[in-house]
């Protein structure tokens, strides 16, 4: 429940490792080399081509330091590995993110660290017993939830968006992979707070566990899960930082519920809540829909007045 503070608080040590062992660099460039510190602290590390250059220098000047017969040298020696970047992620469940540890999350994206984060989002209470979750979607039955939730699914991603500096994907492996592996990468590399929101099929849906990926991909297809990419870095560039990665909706919500115990079970108990319900899911599909295609629409070829007025993408940490 409180794997964002504590993630918070091994960024904090690692960029203050870090900063530290940067400091004790330059005391020694006149030994190691002005060549050699520059290149370690310019490097803007930012893939695994940069870094494979950093730990390459790194080694470089671990091998000079114990001839350097001075206190920052016995200092640098322990910590010269931190001045390569590491990388901090939260892996955590929808009921965390969404629900019980939403307040450390808000705060961790607000911060404006270089913290990456990965929902595994289930839209229920998965480890505890099928618990309703503030992700479950409208319709589906849980516990706390026998009737079908009767409220649409909280926009996670979209009020992460909303900061302006935090990189947002959403990602459905069974949908579209090379879309996964773009968000990840993108993620990584982002010089700030980055949030994933990862489909994750589950035994409580109802399902044939089998087939999840088959699952995912209908859930795409109805539109009742949207991919997406939102990277503040494309504003540099006079892009518009949200990327619709589905296409939309071929399939009506119904079809996708009925395949689905969650769902297809509130068609025997209460159907004709169910055909409320149902209907009602259909809404929300075709309304966030066409606010997020009106949103990847808008127009960002004025990169002037864009880049004046967004906010900006750089923490102000290192």
């Amino acid at each position: 429940m409180d794997n964002a503070e504590f993630a918070l608080g091994f960024r904090v040590s690692v960029d203050k490792q870090r900063e530290f062992a940067g400091e004790l660099l330059k005391q020694l460039a006149p030994q190691v080399g002005d060549e050699l510190v520059a290149k370690i602290l310019v490097n803007p590390q930012k893939d695994e081509a940069d870094l494979f250059d950093v730990r390459e220098w790194i080694k470089e000047l671990k091998a000079k330091l114990p001839g350097i017969d001075l206190p920052a040298a016995k200092r640098l020696l322990p910590l010269a590995d931190q001045l390569a970047r590491k990388s901090v992620w939260i892996v955590g469940g929808d009921g965390w993110a969404y629900d019980i540890g939403y307040g450390g999350l808000d705060h961790v994206l607000a911060s404006g660290r270089n913290v990456k984060v990965l929902v595994l989002d289930t839209e229920v209470y998965s480890n505890t017993g099928g618990q309703c979750s503030k992700s479950t979607p409208r319709s589906a039955v849980a516990k706390f939830a026998a009737g079908g939730k009767p409220a649409a699914k909280k926009d996670l991603g979209l009020m992460a968006m909303s900061y302006g500096n935090v990189y947002v994907a959403t990602i459905a492996m069974g949908a579209k992979d090379e879309q996964t592996v773009k968000a990840f990468l993108e993620a990584e590399a982002y010089q700030g707070p980055s949030l994933i929101i990862a489909y994750s099929h589950c035994i409580a849906h109802g399902i044939n566990m089998t087939v999840g990926l088959q699952h995912q991909k209908a859930a795409v297809q109805s539109g009742q899960w949207v991919l997406y990419r939102y990277n503040p870095d494309r504003v540099k560039e006079g892009l518009n930082p949200l990327q619709l990665d589905s296409s939309a909706p071929k399939l009506k919500v119904e079809q996708y519920l009925g395949m689905e115990n969650r769902f297809k079970m509130l068609t025997k108990s209460k159907p004709e809540d169910a055909k409320i319900l149902f209907a009602k899911a259909q809404q929300d599909v075709d309304a966030r829909w066409r606010l997020y295609e009106a949103m990847a629409a808008r127009d960002y070829k004025l990169k002037e007045a864009v880049a004046a007025t967004a906010p900006s993408t750089v923490s102000e940490h290192p």
